[in-house]
């Protein structure tokens, strides 16, 4: 992988088992392509106001998949990043 963007690909979306290292190798992959890096779980934690597992906890699954999926969608409209997804997207 170069330092440079790779012409024609625009998004990179990370997905896998809760704590299999998406948002540590969504960083290093963001950095080497230039891309901006976003981790739909700390998006959902801001939104929120609370780590994922409090939100999990008081709202249940249902609210947090409605959050994670709010996330996404927000950030369809952008190019050249990379996403890492929680372990249940």
């Amino acid at each position: 992988m170069g330092t440079r963007p790779i012409p024609g690909v625009r998004r990179v979306v990370l997905v896998g088992l809760m704590a299999s290292g998406k948002s540590t190798v969504g960083r290093l992959v963001g950095a080497a392509l230039r891309y901006q890096f976003f981790d739909t779980d700390a998006l959902v934690e801001a939104a929120a106001g609370a780590p994922v597992a409090d939100f999990f906890e008081a709202e249940g699954e249902a609210a947090f998949r409605d959050a994670e999926t709010a996330v996404l969608q927000a950030l369809l409209p952008y190019k050249s990043v990379v996403v890492a997804t929680g372990g249940g997207a």
